[in-house]
């Protein structure tokens, strides 16, 4: 990758408008040599002074969550901190990654390197969030701040991002590979801090006491911010604090947690007095233009940068003769802000899926998208066929299988059941466990949509051949 390819991508993941990419690009034209100050900017772009100013000022503001240290550099001087960070940053995308050094490089636990990588690839935007969160941990001296959105808003990504930028300690809750225990979130945290701050005899401490030996550890103007992803999937006994998160923190400690909404009464996190704790809800109104905002942009970044599907877009486009704004105002208003939809609709528009379609007719939500391709796959015309009963397996079981088990539950010849894993391959999730290549469903949102079919079709009687047909397995393993 050039120098100019990785500016015009870091330019589409923070949602700089194309005056602004241009403004970045011209400004920042080598890695190697100088910045151009405003006047020669204003002389080679042919724009006004002032209008060169304004646009390096918005990129400044939508670069300063990633770079902090632009809002604290009074006057001149930006430019060059931008350049500097952004050369180190390509430098370390453009260097090759040698196999046993990976995990010296990554910033972040080895376990969640891949579900962070896969998050930020084309992240776009939510600065309103970032902002919100670096007024928070400046003005108060500890906290929690919440997340909360409906599955597929971007909690998720927003958590992988900022651990990622900031190289925060983070543990990301995952339901479906059982990676959601309170004794593995403390032992994660626990080697990520140790390692971090060089805590000596803390192997077995608690999480309060490694954070009161981190704290004392800090300098003038540093913080501890530890990130924790998807609360509501945590698997624990109610009476505690969800992941025994504690009651009180030192100061310059802060957590950063998202999580799905739930009923008041199933809050729990309780904390002492003088611990601040403040939630940000992507679903009130007051971020309906966020997020329009930011799903916009995404929708930009993939026709314009995305290498995988942005000809395929384009071309689906063109043969319908849409003008891009009216493709992207259109697809952010069926996406109802949720950027899942957009990860599914727009690979399947790019590959052909919906070339039997016009814009108008493209699914409205993330339910009426999982319903539509259910139909198109023709689950609804042969119920109980294999693809449904494979799907249904993960459905039960809960925890990664592999196929041989699929097969020998279902019953059925182990080739067609791979070819039933491969055509819902975008739905799941590969894993090699003990050496076996294992499968479970990828996403919250698509198990709730199981979990309605299964509310629904009960009368079908399905899944009570689905766990039938478990029981024997297991009983037959058994013996």
């Amino acid at each position: 990758m050039d120098w100019q390819e990785f500016l015009k991508g870091e330019s589409g993941i923070r949602g700089l408008s194309s005056e602004q990419t241009e403004t970045l690009l011209a400004a920042l034209f080598s890695p190697e040599k100088a910045p151009l100050n405003q006047t020669q900017l204003s002389a080679h772009l042919k724009i006004e002074k002032p209008t060169v100013k304004q646009r390096l000022g918005e990129i400044y503001n939508k670069f300063s969550a990633s770079f902090p240290e632009l809002a604290n550099q009074q006057g001149a001087g930006k430019l060059n901190i931008l350049h500097t960070q952004l050369k180190q940053k390509y430098y370390q995308v453009s260097q090759p990654v040698v196999a046993n050094q990976v995990s010296k490089l990554s910033p972040y636990p080895e376990e969640f390197r891949s579900l962070i990588e896969e998050k930020i690839r084309t992240f776009c935007g939510r600065q309103f969030v970032f902002e919100a969160f670096k007024q928070f941990i400046t003005t108060n001296p500890c906290g929690y701040f919440t997340i909360i959105g409906d599955a597929g808003m971007g909690k998720s990504s927003i958590a992988a991002k900022y651990a990622s930028e900031h190289k925060s300690p983070c543990y990301f809750n995952i339901l479906v590979e059982r990676r959601n225990r309170p004794e593995l979130f403390l032992k994660s945290i626990r080697r990520q801090l140790i390692d971090r701050y060089q805590l000596p005899n803390s192997e077995d401490a608690d999480l309060p006491s490694l954070l009161a030996k981190v704290a004392g550890k800090l300098t003038f103007g540093d913080r501890l911010v530890i990130v924790v992803d998807a609360l509501d999937e945590v698997e624990q006994e109610p009476g505690e604090n969800l992941l025994h998160l504690p009651t009180t923190l030192p100061n310059n400690v802060y957590f950063l947690l998202t999580r799905r909404p739930y009923n008041l009464g199933k809050k729990r996190l309780s904390v002492s007095p003088g611990v601040l704790v403040q939630e940000l809800d992507l679903r009130d109104e007051k971020y309906v233009n966020d997020n329009q905002h930011d799903i916009k942009g995404y929708i930009q970044f993939v026709i314009n940068n995305d290498s995988d599907y942005k000809n395929g877009l384009r071309n689906w486009i063109q043969t319908r003769s849409i003008a891009d704004t009216t493709f992207v105002e259109q697809l952010t208003s069926k996406s109802e802000n949720n950027f899942m939809y957009l990860r599914y609709v727009l690979p399947a528009i790019a590959n052909g899926d919906y070339n039997d379609l016009d814009l108008k007719e493209l699914p409205d939500g993330l339910p009426e998208y999982y319903q539509n391709h259910w139909v198109r796959m023709g689950m609804e015309a042969k119920p109980g066929q294999l693809m449904e009963i494979v799907l249904y397996i993960l459905l039960e079981i809960g925890t990664p299988i592999d196929c041989e088990m699929i097969a020998g539950i279902a019953k059925e010849d182990k080739c067609d059941v791979e070819a039933v894993l491969d055509e819902w391959v975008e739905y799941l999730k590969k894993q090699k466990v003990d050496g076996q290549i294992c499968y479970t469903i990828y996403h919250a949102s698509f198990l709730d949509f199981l979990k309605a079919k299964r509310e629904m079709d009960s009368k079908r009687k399905i899944f009570n051949e689905v766990n039938q047909r478990i029981a024997e397995y297991l009983e037959k393993g058994m013996e």
